[in-house]
C-alpha cells in the first residue's frame, strides 16, 4: 500500500509542512474557540479576534516547546523503550513546566497586552495575583494536555500504522523467500549425500579439494536449513561467513592477505539469517577480484551491551565497474532486510574510496530468549 508522502515522508519538504500546517491549524482553532468566551473583551466577535489571534500566537510557544519535548524525549527514549514508569514522570514534569510557563506569560505578557487593546477600564474586576496565577496555570495545564495529547496521539497512530504495515510487509517477503526456498529445496539430501562422496574418495587424493567441499557443504546446509528461520544464532551467522572467505582465500592460493577479529562469546544473541553474506561477498565481487597485486580484506565484529558493530574492509582498483559496489543489488538487498527487520536498531554506512570499500554496520540484536534486549537507545531517530 502507497503512503501519502506528506503524512508519512520523512523528507524535510513533506516534515516542514505538515509540521506548519498542523500548527496553523491549531492556531486558528484556538483564536476561532476563545474568540466566544474572551469575557474580557466585550463587543463584536470580530472585534475580539485580533487581541484572541495575538494571546494565542504567545501561548502556542509554550505549546510547541511542550509537544516537541513529548515527541523527540519522552516518546523515544522512555514510552517507545517500554520504560512507562518514567513515561509518566516525564509527562507530568513537562506538562507541570508548561502550565507554570503559561500562568506566567498569562500575568506578565497577555494582561499588559489586555490593558493596552482594550484599556484598564474594560477589564474584569481586580483579583489577587495569587488567584489570576493560579487560573492562568489551571488553563495552562489544560492546554498543554490538551495539545501534548493531541501531537502525541498522531505521532503514536504513525508509528504504529508503520510498523504494522513493515511487517505486513515483512510476512509477505518471508512467504515469498520461504515460496523460493522450497523450490530451491530439490532433493537436498541427495546433494549433501553427493558432496559427501564426492569428499571421501578425494580426502585422500586431494586434500583441499576435499576441504572446500566440506566448507561448501556446511554453507549449503545453513542456507537451506538455518536461512529459513527468523533468527539465528550470531555465531552460526559468523562462522558460515568465516567459511566463505576460507574458500574465497583458497581460490586465491593462498595470495589473499585476510585479517578476521570476531568475538567468541556470542551464543546468547541472534541475528537474522544470511545478513552478513552478501557484504561479504560483494567485497570479492567488487573489491579484491579486481586486484591483480596484493589482494587483502579485513573483517571485524565488536560486541556491547547487546550491540554489535562489524567493519567490513577490503582493497579495490579505481575501475569504473567498482562504482557498483556500493548500489549493486546484494547491497540494496541488506538495506532493505535491514529497515524491514530492525527498524530504528541499526546504522549502515559505506564509504566507497578510489582504493578501499569500507562497510559499517552496527545493530541492537535480540537475546537467544524470547524478549528483545532493551538496553541503549534507538540507533535512528524516530520522525514525526
Amino acid at each position: 500500500m502507497k503512503q501519502h508522502p506528506f503524512i508519512f515522508s520523512d523528507e524535510p519538504r513533506y516534515r516542514i509542512r505538515r509540521h506548519l500546517a498542523f500548527w496553523v491549524f491549531w492556531w486558528l482553532f484556538q483564536s476561532i474557540l476563545y474568540s466566544f468566551v474572551a469575557l474580557e473583551a466585550p463587543g463584536a466577535y470580530w472585534g475580539r479576534m485580533p487581541m484572541v489571534m495575538t494571546e494565542s500566537l504567545i501561548f502556542m510557544a509554550v505549546h510547541i516547546s511542550l509537544s516537541y519535548s513529548l515527541l523527540y524525549f519522552v516518546i523515544p527514549r522512555y514510552l517507545l523503550q517500554q520504560r512507562y514508569a518514567q513515561t509518566i514522570f516525564w509527562t507530568m514534569l513537562c506538562c507541570l513546566a508548561a502550565a507554570a510557563l503559561s500562568g506566567t506569560l498569562a500575568i506578565y505578557v497577555i494582561r499588559p497586552i489586555r490593558i493596552w487593546m482594550l484599556g484598564p477600564y474594560r477589564m474584569s474586576p481586580a483579583r489577587s495575583m495569587g488567584m489570576d496565577f493560579f487560573l492562568s496555570l489551571m488553563a495552562g495545564l489544560r492546554g498543554g494536555i490538551t495539545i501534548g495529547g493531541m501531537a502525541a496521539a498522531i505521532k503514536l497512530m504513525k508509528y504504529w500504522y508503520v510498523k504494522e504495515q513493515r511487517n505486513l510487509q515483512l510476512q509477505k517477503e518471508n512467504a515469498e523467500a520461504q515460496l523460493q526456498l522450497l523450490k530451491a529445496q530439490v532433493h537436498p539430501h541427495f546433494l549433501f549425500n553427493t558432496l559427501n562422496n564426492i569428499y571421501a574418495n578425494t580426502q585422500a587424493t586431494a586434500p583441499v579439494a576435499s576441504g572446500m567441499l566440506m566448507q561448501l557443504s556446511d554453507i549449503l546446509r545453513f542456507i537451506l536449513y538455518e536461512g529459513s528461520q527468523p533468527q539465528v544464532a550470531l555465531a552460526k551467522e559468523l562462522k558460515m561467513v568465516q567459511d566463505y572467505i576460507a574458500l574465497e582465500q583458497m581460490r586465491y592460493d593462498e595470495q589473499l592477505d585476510v585479517f578476521i577479529d570476531v568475538p567468541q562469546n556470542t551464543d546468547e544473541l541472534t541475528i537474522a539469517p544470511l545478513l552478513l553474506l552478501p557484504l561479504v561477498e560483494n567485497c570479492f565481487k567488487h573489491g579484491t577480484s579486481h586486484m591483480l597485486e596484493h589482494p587483502w580484506m579485513s573483517l571485524q565484529v565488536r560486541l556491547e551491551d547487546g550491540l554489535m558493530q562489524l567493519k567490513l574492509v577490503n582493497g579495490k582498483t579505481a575501475l569504473p565497474a567498482t562504482d557498483q559496489a556500493a548500489n549493486g543489488i546484494g547491497i540494496s538487498n541488506v538495506r532493505q532486510r535491514l529497515e524491514l527487520l530492525y527498524p530504528d536498531k541499526h546504522i549502515f554506512t559505506i564509504t566507497n574510496d578510489p582504493d578501499v570499500f569500507i562497510v559499517n554496520l552496527s545493530i541492537q540484536l535480540r537475546t537467544s530468549g524470547t524478549s528483545r534486549k532493551k538496553t541503549g537507545r534507538p540507533l535512528s531517530n524516530q520522525h514525526a
